[in-house]
C-alpha cells in the first residue's frame, strides 16, 4: 500500500513549474545538547531550504492538508500558535510554509516512538528568502534527527510523489528504529522520577549506563542495578545452589536443589529428590532454559540439553518442582516495593481460530515489541512451543475450544510473552517478609525474590511452596505496567535509596562568558574556592583543569569539555568559561548554571555562523543568563550597554560590577538597585587609590586595594581590576565570605603557573617582557592601555632613558579583514615597533595574509602620526619571539601576544644564561638593541611592499 499523496488536480501544482525541482532540502542541521539561542533546553535545529515551494504554501496545494493528516492523524492535537487542538490544522487549511510542516511532523513522528515532546518554533533565516531555521524538541538525538529527515521526505513526497517512497513501511522503520535506541522500561522509570526531581542526568553509552546527579554527588544505574549494587551479592545470586543453600541456611523456604555436570548426574540426583523435578542453568537468567515439572528420567534427559545450552558454566541445578502460581517479589533497599503474578505466555480459545492464529492476533497488540523494547513482550513460536501445546493434545493448527486456555511457555517471565497481574496488596506479612530477608541475605539493594505458591495470600510455610530463584537487576516492566491491575510507582524507592530527602544532586555551576577576560575571571573564581577547599572542575581555552590538575590541554570552553567536569567523581564545584562557538555549536553542556557571569560584548568573531552584529553577539552570551535559574545569580557588567541589558532575560538576581565613578550615570543606576535591596561589586576611588567595595543593599563592604592585587600589576592592568571584580561577586554569590575571597584575590598573580598566557611577566637580560594570549582589538585596547601605563612607570625609574615598546602580534584567520586591520591600528597607538607574526592554523587563509591585513592596518595609523614608527612581519611565532627580544634594549618592554603560550615560555626561558646586548647609542632611534643581530634566514624580516597596502582584491584587502 502507498501511502498518500496529492491529486493531480489543479493548475497550480509545484511540478508544473519551470526551475528547479520543487524539493525542500535540509541544507545544514545542528543538535543542541543543552539551553541555546533558539531555547532553554535542548533542540535540534535543521536550516532548510524551500526553492520554488516559497511560492507554494499549503493552502495552494490542492489536496495537501487532507493527505498529511490521512498519514499522521495525531497533528490534530497540535494547538500550535492557537492554543487549542486544531490549531495547526487550521493554519495548513489558512495556508502556511512547508518548513512550519516539517517542524510539527518532526514532533509528531517522535510521539509516535512514545517521546511526548510539543516544544518547536520556524523562523525565517535573516536575508535569505526561502530558506528557514525549523527548531523542534528531542529526547533521543538520533531519533529526533531520523524524525527531521523522514519529515521532510513525506512532505516532499506529498508535494510530488516519489516513486518507491511508502510512508507506512518508512514509518514502521523509523519506530522500530527509536525503541532499539529507547531507554528500556526500567530505566526510562528511573529517569523519569529522577527528572520529576530535579536530578540531573546523562546518558553514559548507547544502552542503558546512566548517571544521575553531578560530581561528587553522582549515581550510577544500568538498567535496574546501581553504583550501590555490591558486586559479591550480584555474583550471590547469579550462582543459584549457592543462593539456594544461604537462604536454606537462614530457615528460608526454598526447594531441595544441586548443581551437576552430566545428563546421569541429573537423572541420578531427580530420582533422589522425588519427581517432579525442575532443570535450569545454574547462571541463567530470563527464564532461559527453564524447564518446569518433569516427571520421568526421560524428560531429565530432554530437558538437560535445554538448559545446557543457556548456560555458560556448565552447571546444572536440579530441584524439586513446587506446585502453585509464578509470584514476582520487587523488594528495595530492604522493603517490598512491588508484588506481581506472572502467567506464561498463552491464547484463549474462540472456537473459531487455529492456535497459530491466536498467536498473532495476540501479537498484534501494539504494547508487545521485540525484547524489552516495549511493555510486553511477542509470543515466540519455536520448537518447546510446540511440544508444550501437543503435550496439551493440539497442534499449532487445531482450533481449540471456546475458553480453553494453551500454553506456550512453561515459566511466567515477561521476556518470554508472559503477562503479568498486580498483588502488591494482596501478600500476606509473612511472605512479604521471607521476601525482604532473601534480599537482605544475598545482599542485593534491588532484587527480584521469586516465588512459587498456592496463593500468595496465604503463608507459604503452610501452604507448602517457597523462594525458587533471587534475582539480581530484576526488570520493572511487569510492575510498572502490568498486563491487569494498577501500576506500581517502583522508580521512587529506588531514587529515595541513591537520593535521600535534602540530599543534594547538583554541584554549585559557575559559568563565566564574554569577548575578553574569560579564561583569567575563571582562573581567579577557581583559585578563591581552592583556597576554601573545594574540589573545583575548571573548564578554559587551555584545558580541563580538575583540583588544579590539567588533564586535558587543548581548548575545553565548550560543551563537551564541561560534560567531562560533571561526570568526575571527585569534583564537588564548576567553573565553566563558556565560549561563543560551543553555545553556537551545542549550546551549553549542562542544564543551568547557578552563577552566570558576562564580562562584556565587544565586536570579535564577527561574519561566522550567522552573527555578523554586535547585537547579535550579545545574544548569543546571554544563554548563559537565560540559563540562571530562580534561586540563582548572574554577575553584569554595568558599564557595557549591550551585557546591562541583558538582565532582562535573567529569571534570577543580578549582581552588578562596574568601574565607573560615584556620580556617573551607570553608577547611579547601580546604586539604585542597591537601595532596592541589590547586590554590586563597584570601585571607590580615592587618594590612596582605588578600593573594590562589595555593595549590598545599605551595607557597603571593603573588600581589597586594587595596587595590593598581584594580577592588577599595582592597579595597571585595568582589566584584572575589572576581572577580580567579576570574580569577586561570583564567589559572593556562590556563598564565599568576604575574607576568603580577598585572600584568594591577594594570593592570585599572573604567574605561568597560575594563569598561563595572560599577563605572564619575565625578567630576560634587563628586558621586562610580558606574554599575553590577546589576539583581537578589543582586547589589544585594555593592553595598550596596561602598555601605556606599564611604560610610563618604567620611564620614571628607568636608568637607560626613554623606554622602548616592543610589541609581537597576531589574530585568528576567522576574523574579517577589516578587524585584522583595526587590531593593527590600535596597536600602533601604543608600541614603537610592532612584529606581525601568524598563528600555524590560518583556518582558511593563505601564510601571509593575516600579517599583511594586520601590518596594512598598523601602516595606515602610522600616517596619522601614531606611536608606532616600525613595522615588520616575521611569520613563524618562536622566530618572532627571538627577534623582538634581539630587538629591544636593556630596560626595554616587550609584549608577546602569544597562540602557543608553552612554547614561547620554554623559548624565554633558555635566555638565562645569554649575553646582555648593549644599550642604545645616545641619539638613535632606530631601535636595533644589538648591532650584530641578523634574524634567521626562515624568518627574513619583511618590510611591506607599498603596493601592499592598497586597497585592492588581489592582495587580499577585500575579501
Amino acid at each position: 500500500m502507498t501511502s498518500p499523496g496529492i491529486d493531480d488536480a489543479g493548475t497550480n501544482r509545484p511540478d508544473q513549474l519551470s526551475g528547479p525541482a520543487p524539493e525542500l532540502r535540509i541544507v545544514q542541521h545542528r543538535v543542541f545538547r543543552g539551553p541555546n539561542v533558539w531555547h532553554y533546553d535542548r533542540a535540534i535545529q535543521l536550516v532548510v531550504d524551500l526553492g520554488v515551494l516559497e511560492d507554494h504554501p499549503t493552502n495552494t496545494l490542492p489536496g495537501f492538508t487532507e493527505a498529511l493528516v490521512e498519514a499522521l492523524p495525531g497533528l490534530h492535537n497540535h494547538t500550535c500558535s492557537r492554543g487549542k487542538k486544531g490549531g495547526f490544522v487550521e493554519r495548513l487549511y489558512e495556508g502556511t510554509w512547508l518548513g512550519h510542516v516539517a517542524e510539527h511532523v518532526a514532533l509528531q513522528l517522535q510521539q509516535a516512538v512514545g517521546h511526548d515532546l510539543r516544544r518547536g518554533k520556524t523562523r525565517q533565516v535573516k536575508g535569505q528568502r526561502g530558506r528557514y531555521n525549523v527548531i523542534y524538541a528531542y529526547s533521543d538525538e538520533n531519533v529526533g534527527l531520523a524524525a527531521g529527515k523522514l519529515a521532510v521526505r513525506l512532505v516532499n513526497h506529498l508535494v510530488r510523489a516519489e516513486e518507491g517512497f511508502d510512508f507506512a513501511t518508512e514509518l514502521e522503520r523509523f519506530i522500530v528504529q527509536g525503541e532499539r535506541k529507547a531507554f528500556g522500561p526500567s530505566t526510562q522509570a528511573i529517569v523519569d522520577e529522577a527528572v520529576a526531581r530535579d536530578i540531573p542526568w546523562m546518558r553514559l553509552n548507547n544502552a542503558s549506563l546512566v548517571q544521575l546527579g553531578q560530581g561528587v554527588h553522582q549515581e550510577r544505574i544500568r538498567a535496574t542495578m546501581t553504583s550501590r549494587t555490591s558486586s559479591v551479592a550480584v555474583d550471590i545470586a547469579s550462582n543459584k545452589e549457592l543462593t539456594l543453600e544461604l537462604l536454606g541456611a537462614a530457615g528460608l523456604p526454598v526447594p531441595k536443589s544441586e548443581a551437576v555436570r552430566t545428563v546421569d548426574q541429573a537423572v541420578a540426583l531427580a530420582n533422589k529428590i522425588g519427581f517432579p523435578v525442575v532443570l535450569k542453568p545454574l547462571d541463567g537468567n530470563h527464564g532461559r532454559g527453564v524447564c518446569l515439572n518433569l516427571t520421568n528420567e526421560e524428560a531429565v534427559r530432554e530437558a538437560f540439553d535445554v538448559a545446557k545450552a543457556q548456560s555458560r558454566g556448565g552447571l546444572i541445578i536440579v530441584e524439586n518442582f513446587l506446585t502453585g502460581r509464578d509470584y514476582r517479589c520487587l523488594v528495595i533497599d530492604g522493603k517490598i516495593a512491588a508484588i506481581a503474578e506472572r502467567v506464561p505466555a498463552h491464547v484463549i480459545g474462540d472456537g473459531e481460530h487455529t492456535v497459530e492464529e491466536l498467536v498473532e492476533k495476540t501479537n498484534a497488540d501494539p504494547r508487545r515489541g521485540v525484547g524489552h523494547e516495549k511493555v510486553l513482550t511477542r509470543i515466540k513460536i519455536d520448537s518447546a512451543a510446540v511440544a508444550l501445546v501437543a503435550e496439551q493434545g493440539l497442534a499449532m493448527g487445531d482450533v481449540p475450544d471456546k475458553g480453553q486456555m494453551i500454553k506456550l511457555t512453561l515459566t511466567g517471565n515477561m521476556s518470554t510473552g508472559g503477562i503479568s497481574i498486580d498483588r502488591t496488596y494482596e501478600a500476606h506479612p509473612e511472605n512479604i517478609e521471607i521476601a525482604e530477608e532473601a534480599a537482605r541475605v544475598v545482599g542485593l539493594d534491588i532484587a527480584g525474590i521469586d516465588f512459587l505458591a498456592p496463593d500468595i495470600t496465604l503463608p507459604v510455610r503452610e501452604t507448602g511452596g517457597g523462594i525458587c530463584e533471587v534475582n539480581a537487576a530484576p526488570g520493572f516492566r511487569m510492575h510498572t505496567h502490568p498486563t491487569i491491575g494498577d501500576p506500581q510507582f517502583i522508580a521512587k524507592p529506588v531514587v529515595d535509596m541513591l537520593f535521600p530527602p535534602n540530599t543534594p544532586s547538583r554541584i554549585p555551576i559557575i559559568a563565566v562568558t564574554g569577548t575578553n577576560g574569560k579564561t583569567t575571571t575563571s582562573r581567579m573564581i577557581a583559585h578563591i574556592f581552592k583556597g576554601i577547599g573545594r574540589k573545583v572542575g575548571m573548564t578554559s581555552t587551555d584545558g580541563v583543569v580538575i583540583d588544579e590538575r590539567l588533564l586535558i590541554k587543548a581548548d575545553a570552553s565548550g560543551p563537551r569539555s564541561a560534560r567531562m567536569v560533571l561526570q568526575n567523581p571527585r569534583v564537588d564545584m564548576a567553573v565553566f568559561e563558556v565560549a561563543r562557538g560551543g553555545i553556537l555549536r551545542e549550546g551549553l553542556g549542562y542544564e543551568r548554571n547557578d552563577v552566570g557571569v558576562v564580562l562584556n560584548v565587544e565586536p570579535d568573531h564577527l561574519g561566522l555562523k550567522g552573527i555578523d552584529t554586535v547585537e547579535q553577539l550579545a545574544d548569543v552570551k546571554a544563554v548563559v543568563v537565560e540559563a540562571v535559574p530562580r534561586n540563582g545569580y548572574a554577575v553584569l557588567n554595568a558599564d557595557d550597554p549591550l551585557v546591562r541589558a541583558m538582565r532582562r532575560k535573567n529569571s534570577g538576581r543580578t549582581i552588578w560590577f562596574t568601574t565607573a565613578e560615584p556620580g556617573s550615570e551607570v553608577r547611579e543606576y547601580v546604586e539604585e538597585h542597591c537601595g532596592r535591596g541589590g547586590r554590586a561589586v563597584v570601585l571607590d576611588h580615592s587618594e590612596m587609590g582605588q578600593m573594590i567595595m562589595v555593595r549590598e543593599g545599605k551595607r557597603t563592604m571593603q573588600l581589597a586595594w586594587t595596587h595590593l592585587l598581584p594580577s592588577t600589576f599595582g592597579g595597571r592592568a585595568m582589566m584584572n581590576v575589572q576581572n577580580a571584580m567579576a570574580a569577586a561577586a561570583a564567589a559572593y554569590a556562590a556563598g564565599a565570605s568576604l575574607h576568603d575571597i580577598r585572600q584568594g584575590l591577594r594570593t592570585f598573580s599572573t604567574s605561568y603557573y597560575l594563569s598561563p598566557g595572560r599577563l605572564n611577566e619575565l625578567e630576560i637580560d634587563g628586558r621586562t617582557v610580558i606574554v599575553d594570549y590577546c589576539h583581537n582589538a578589543p582586547g589589544m585596547i585594555k593592553l595598550g592601555d596596561f602598555v601605556d601605563r606599564t611604560g610610563a612607570a618604567m620611564d620614571v625609574t628607568s636608568e637607560f632613558g626613554k623606554v622602548s615598546r616592543i610589541g609581537v602580534i597576531a589574530t585568528a584567520g576567522d576574523r574579517r579583514d577589516d578587524d585584522m586591520r583595526e587590531l593593527g591600528e590600535i596597536a600602533a597607538r601604543h608600541f614603537d615597533v610592532l612584529i606581525v607574526r601568524e598563528d600555524n592554523h590560518l583556518r582558511g587563509r593563505p601564510a601571509g595574509e593575516c600579517a599583511q591585513l594586520v601590518a596594512e592596518g598598523a601602516r595606515t595609523a602610522m600616517a596619522t602620526g601614531v606611536r608606532c614608527r616600525q613595522v615588520e612581519i616575521v611569520l613563524d611565532e618562536l622566530q618572532s619571539t627571538r627577534h623582538a627580544i634581539a630587538r629591544a634594549n636593556r630596560g626595554d618592554l616587550v609584549v608577546l601576544c602569544v597562540d602557543k603560550h608553552a612554547a614561547v615560555m620554554a623559548e624565554l626561558e633558555s635566555y638565562g644564561t645569554q649575553a646582555q646586548p648593549g644599550a642604545l647609542p645616545e641619539g638613535r632611534d632606530d631601535f636595533v638593541g644589538d648591532p650584530d643581530y641578523t634574524p634567521a634566514e626562515e624568518s627574513v624580516v619583511e618590510e611591506i611592499p607599498a603596493e601592499l597596502l592598497e586597497d585592492t582584491p588581489e592582495n587580499g584587502a577585500q575579501r
